[in-house]
């Protein structure tokens, strides 16, 4: 084998990677986030746990990914430890599913059938559909199926390449004598182990393993113990991702480790033991690409046939490792619950669940915002100490929602986007700021009613009446602009700004009629100081729904521009606009 053949399988191995991660890439993209919100809203069932697992794995093609994901839910308080070890579990047994489509390289025979199961016939089809999804498609969903096409092409030419580089070793002597030393169970389950630890990828470690079945050198002996450290070797991607994670998160990771020492001793425990008494014929004899595929397969199935009714031994096992500390200790520091703990970075690698935790988040942003507000209008003529206190408290949560959010989102939006979630993230980064000032506002409020409480002051009879009016247009328009971004209700949306074209004149016609009380020795300057502020952050709130809405519009439509769509609305020509103005002035006719 000279250097031209070595540097051949090198790169055959370098498209072999590559392929896994563009496809895995391309998977995660298509799912959209939405498998991974499957196991999100995973119930208890441990064998529900275990199918789902499996699924999402053979999907995405990553039992790495799958396990980190989990570890990010654990972290998150999104799933219990015990939900997560069936999840663990069905990853172990959806990631043979990779080492299967692998294995149709390996396969022989001249009937059409067969010849059209091989890869070397189907990849260059998928390739050419693929460029052309990708060069030629403008839906986004069509791309990132090209991209899984080309992935998977790519993937198996690198596969054949790498195949082709390593045939001629069969005959280096050399080489032949290196894989029988793993015939030695320690030494192979090192070798496999390290391999697996080094590329971070199980699947990919099989996939090199097959492909060097193709030299006739690697025998059954070799293979199993490889195969058995291949499984243990990547539970270090789950372990280094828990490093920094609360306890629960870590002992996920370990449960994992767990999981496949347990399952590796037993099962080569019983294999050992049984050639021992049976000298089984195959043992010497060489092993191919779809031999591999089945003991990887046999070992992960039985694994988890074997455990899982001992899967809470499995977690008393991860307790004792990382043993329980205080609750105060695991207490979020940085907002009261644990909805910022959503934000987790191990998300970033999964765009799309990423982005639905963060829509996740800043809907609670939104409704702290609204709560914070409501309450401080509630102070309006009737303060409350225990009513200001929580105005002070969810006003700080927002501003660390913000600060959070603000924080993750540009760290997501390097990311590979989809068009879908890019939109979903605009969206969010644009409201987030309204959203915080919404509370500042409150806060505002709040502070003016203390003011008035401090210093025995009372608004007139009759400016309660009109601000009672103007209070309720204040919380119908923050309730329908939530409800807006919730729902992303473009319909709802184009209804904002006729009302808060009604609040900018109730502003105006309060602060009017208070002038005209003032004149009449009615009212004091004072009060017309704190009625000011009052009226002019309930002014300013109604600007912070317009642009929600707005935003939801811009987001909806394709070349939307926010200032002509809101001078034509205003425009004394616009009829429909106008009509509606109109209606919803009479609903709030100040008294």
């Amino acid at each position: 084998m000279d250097i031209f053949s070595i540097l051949t399988m090198v790169g055959g191995l370098a498209l072999f990677l590559y392929g896994m991660h563009v496809m895995g890439e391309g998977l995660s993209k298509a799912s959209g986030g939405r498998l991974e919100r499957i196991l999100e809203n995973l119930t208890s069932n441990p064998i529900k746990a275990v199918l789902l697992g499996a699924g999402v794995t053979a999907v995405i093609q990553s039992s790495s990914a799958t396990t980190v994901m989990v570890v990010g839910f654990v972290n998150s308080g999104i799933m219990k430890l015990s939900q997560a070890i069936g999840i663990i579990m069905g990853a172990n047994v959806g990631t043979t599913v990779t080492s299967w489509i692998l294995s149709l390289a390996g396969l022989e025979g001249n009937s059409i059938f067969i010849n059209l199961l091989k890869p070397s016939s189907f990849t260059p089809v998928m390739a050419i559909i693929g460029v052309g999804f990708i060069m030629f498609s403008k839906s986004e969903r069509k791309k990132d199926i090209g991209t899984i096409l080309i992935g998977f092409a790519v993937l198996m030419f690198g596969m054949d390449t790498m195949s082709g580089a390593v045939k001629p070793l069969a005959d280096v002597p050399e080489f032949t004598r290196i894989l029988t030393m793993f015939s030695n169970p320690v030494l192979g389950l090192i070798a496999g182990a390290l391999l697996t630890a080094i590329i971070q990828s199980s699947s990919a470690s099989v996939g090199i393993l097959q492909a060097l079945c193709v030299t006739g050198s690697i025998t059954f002996s070799s293979a199993l113990p490889i195969i058995m450290g291949q499984n243990i070797g990547t539970c270090i991607t789950a372990l280094l991702s828990s490093v920094g994670a609360n306890k629960n998160a870590k002992r996920a990771a370990f449960v994992h480790l767990y999981f496949n020492l347990i399952g590796t001793v037993v099962f080569m425990g019983i294999v050992y033991f049984l050639n021992g008494i049976l000298n089984f014929g195959f043992w010497t004899h060489a092993a191919g690409p779809a031999d591999i595929a089945v003991i990887h397969s046999i070992f992960n199935i039985t694994a988890t046939l074997l455990l899982l009714p001992f899967s809470t031994v499995l977690e008393k096992l991860a307790y004792i490792t990382i043993p329980e500390v205080l609750q105060a200790e695991e207490e979020p520091k940085e907002v009261q619950g644990a909805a910022v703990k959503k934000l987790d970075v191990r998300f970033l690698d999964m765009p799309g669940l990423a982005t639905s935790q963060c829509r996740d988040v800043t809907n609670q942003m939104a409704y702290a915002a609204k709560d914070a507000l409501f309450l401080a209008l509630d102070l309006i003529g009737k303060f409350d100490d225990e009513k200001a206190l929580m105005v002070e408290k969810l006003e700080n949560d927002v501003d660390a929602y913000e600060d959070e959010l603000g924080t993750y989102m540009v760290r997501l939006s390097s990311r590979h986007l989809s068009e879908k979630d890019s939109q979903t993230l605009s969206l969010l980064l644009h409201n987030i700021g309204d959203f915080e000032r919404i509370s500042d506002h409150a806060l505002n409020i709040m502070q003016a009613c203390r003011e008035m409480k401090n210093k025995e002051l009372k608004f007139s009879s009759k400016a309660t009446e009109e601000l009672a009016v103007f209070v309720q247009a204040v919380r119908d328009i923050v309730n329908s602009s939530i409800k807006v971004f919730e729902e992303v209700d473009c319909e709802l949306a184009a209804h904002i700004e006729p009302l808060e074209e009604v609040i900018d004149h109730l502003n105006a016609e309060v602060k009017k009629r208070h002038i005209k009380r003032l004149r009449k020795g009615k009212c004091t300057i004072e009060m017309g100081f704190i009625l000011s502020d009052i009226t002019t952050s309930f002014e300013r709130i109604s600007d912070h729904c317009s642009n929600i809405a707005v935003s939801v519009m811009q987001i909806k439509e394709d070349n939307f521009e926010t200032h002509e769509y809101l001078n034509s609305l205003k425009d004394k020509d616009n009829d429909a606009f106008m009509m509606e103005y109109e209606h919803i002035k009479k609903r709030y006719e100040l008294p």
